[in-house]
């Protein structure tokens, strides 16, 4: 005689997925989502990722050369609220296993060989500080005197104001390290992910050659929220996204996150000029003279920055000078 036993699940509960997508709510399992490179399977949402996940996205494997590790911020200001400015630098140093608010160095992305800057919005929102501005400096450096592109990923939630003027002066900073990088005729191209916003959206992320997007990205100088409170009026539907920032010519393409490496190396080879052998020969003599041209540009911007530096502080002698009154003339009889 056999038994047949059935046996019901009565959970009121039912089984939760390993992954909830924040935009559509539908589940899915942790290793479909990173093989798809962190975006949702069902909807596309881009999620957001972190430096050093991008670098492992977009570079060729094993061809990113990390440089400037160990530029670190210094707490200018003593700037204290809740906590010691040096307090939340080293607790975003333990949160993302990062120095800084930026990833630098060199790299081929597609076989094409660049200079690859990539923002992290993990630490303390991607802030651009005194080091987010000089790291970005020194890769314009690097790409005009190489005669290298220069690739930037930029997610930002502005300036970082533990660090006050200082950091608001890395918007003029890296503008002008942007001129260096044109003057050398070296390609710039930036992506810009979510979020992109302050003094980075407002600088160098808007200056490039070509300036991409990921889709649905929030790409504004304030968020939608901010401005709404303020002017007391609606906004426009998809205020500030990359779609409608294309579709009002701020962008060049809004590309989906499986197609960036593709894409950004094809225009890294469009902007030097195709691939074809009479063009690398005619290139390679082009490129004899403007390394000499890009080594002129950077020597002059700082040159610049030092009689800049030097007018400064004979400004602030001589205000500290007592002033001196003339000797009295004597008088003849």
């Amino acid at each position: 005689m056999s038994v047949t036993v059935e046996i019901e699940r009565k959970d009121s509960q039912p089984a939760r997925p390993e992954w909830v997508c924040p935009s559509c709510k539908r589940g899915a399992r942790s290793a479909d989502v990173s093989a798809n490179l962190f975006v949702c399977p069902s909807c596309g949402h881009h999620l957001r990722v972190s430096a050093r996940e991008r670098v492992a996205q977009l570079a060729d494997r094993d061809s990113f050369d990390e440089l400037w590790p160990t530029v670190r911020t210094l707490d200018p200001l003593e700037f204290v609220d809740l906590e010691a400015y040096p307090d939340r630098v080293r607790e975003a140093q333990a949160k993302t296993g990062l120095d800084e608010a930026i990833v630098t160095g060199t790299a081929t992305i597609d076989g094409s060989a660049c200079v690859l800057a990539v923002m992290d919005f993990g630490f303390l929102g991607g802030s651009m500080g005194s080091v987010v501005g000089e790291k970005l400096w020194r890769c314009a450096e690097l790409a005009a005197v190489e005669g290298l592109p220069l690739v930037a990923v930029c997610s930002s939630g502005g300036a970082r104001m533990q660090e006050g003027i200082l950091s608001l002066m890395q918007m003029a900073k890296t503008t002008c390290a942007v001129d260096v990088v044109n003057e050398a005729g070296s390609p710039f191209v930036t992506i810009l992910a979510d979020p992109c916003t302050g003094g980075v959206m407002a600088s160098f992320a808007a200056l490039a050659d070509i300036c991409i997007a990921e889709p649905g990205a929030l790409l504004s100088f304030s968020g939608p929220r901010v401005i709404a409170e303020t002017t007391r009026e609606p906004l426009p539907e998809g205020f500030g996204t990359a779609e409608r920032n294309l579709e009002l010519g701020h962008l060049d393409a809004v590309v989906p996150r499986n197609e960036l490496k593709a894409r950004v190396g094809s225009y890294l080879r469009l902007l030097k000029g195709g691939d074809s052998p009479e063009r690398r020969t005619a290139r390679r003599s082009r490129d004899r003279g403007k390394r000499g041209l890009a080594q002129a540009a950077a020597d002059r911007a700082r040159a610049l920055a030092a009689l800049a530096r030097r007018s400064s502080l004979r400004r602030g002698r001589e205000a500290a000078e007592p002033a001196q009154e003339a000797p009295a003339r004597e008088e003849t009889p």
